[in-house]
């Protein structure tokens, strides 16, 4: 029988053109099967945000993604469409983003009735962290981390700004700081107030005591530490926040299903089951002692 090398060849590639598309598809099925899971679960609307480092398919450049006006608008349909008496499920993985899109998430889920959980299975900074003061109760990873919220601007700390000016004589500075130093203070003036409307005592879901709002504001918001600073489950409890760390497996399992993008070969490997040092036996052998 003549083989048809020609035809093989064309098969071939309109095979391995759709196979990336298939995959795709294929993915997205399981990550919506994993949230109607997890929502029937809970019987709550889940939502997910999550940032990572993408890269643009056909050139192979990494671009870094963070909270936008996208996703504001994705975010805000999606609690839209939630009943007034149906609880929120938001996961968040994100490095925070623009502050417009950011209060616009925030002051949508102050407003819902019903309770609202943000996840945290890694790291919720800056922007993300201001989505988790709006949230009822914040169940984070034991390992977890937020992040301080105080405004930046050109890339330096509003604070450092602020900073500059008040430890050097005015005549001394120069017009373009000066007017960072005014834009750095309606920043941080802008910043202070919005958090203090998701922690005000008068909202009748949040569960922060009255005395401990003030200092929180001026923890997260005034530049006391770098803006990358990692605050933990812990530090964020002593804080005042309302933190768990009881974070449900089924989340896991859906951060299992965004992947990073990888090219070329991985960063970190490691048998994905859990661990047991101990070599295995021959067939027939046994263990003594403890464990």
């Amino acid at each position: 029988m003549k083989v048809d090398w020609g035809s093989l060849f064309w098969i071939f590639l309109i095979f391995s053109s759709l196979q990336p598309l298939l995959n795709r598809r294929a993915q997205e099925f399981r990550r919506l099967m994993a949230i109607r899971e997890l929502e029937q679960k809970r019987g709550s609307r889940v939502i997910l945000l999550i940032h990572r480092q993408e890269s643009i398919s056909f050139l192979g450049i990494p671009v870094s993604r963070y909270i936008s006006i996208e996703d504001s608008e994705q975010v805000l349909r999606a609690i839209r469409l939630t009943p007034p008496n149906t609880p929120i499920d938001l996961i968040l993985h994100t490095p925070g983003g623009l502050v417009l899109a950011t209060e616009q998430i925030a002051r949508a889920l102050i407003r819902h009735p019903a309770k609202v959980t943000v996840f945290v299975p890694h790291y919720a900074m800056s922007g993300g962290t201001m989505l988790a003061l709006a949230a009822d109760e914040i169940v984070m990873d034991a390992n977890a981390v937020l992040g301080p919220v105080d405004p930046q601007l050109g890339g330096y700390a509003a604070a450092s700004i602020l900073q500059v000016v008040a430890d050097k004589p005015i005549a001394e500075i120069d017009d373009q700081t000066l007017i960072l130093a005014d834009l750095a203070r309606k920043a941080m003036q802008q910043v202070q107030n919005f958090v203090r409307d998701l922690l005000k005592d008068d909202v009748p879901k949040r569960k922060i005591a009255p005395e401990r709002i003030e200092p929180l504001i001026q923890y997260l918001t005034s530049g006391q530490v770098t803006h990358d600073y990692p605050i933990t489950a812990e530090e964020a409890q002593r804080l005042g926040l309302p933190i768990s760390t009881e974070l449900p497996p089924q989340i896991y399992a859906l951060m299992d299903l965004y992947p990073q993008a990888t090219i070329g070969r991985p960063s970190v490997q490691y048998i994905p089951i859990p661990y047991d040092p101990r070599p295995a036996l021959p067939r027939g052998g046994s263990r003594s002692g403890l464990g």
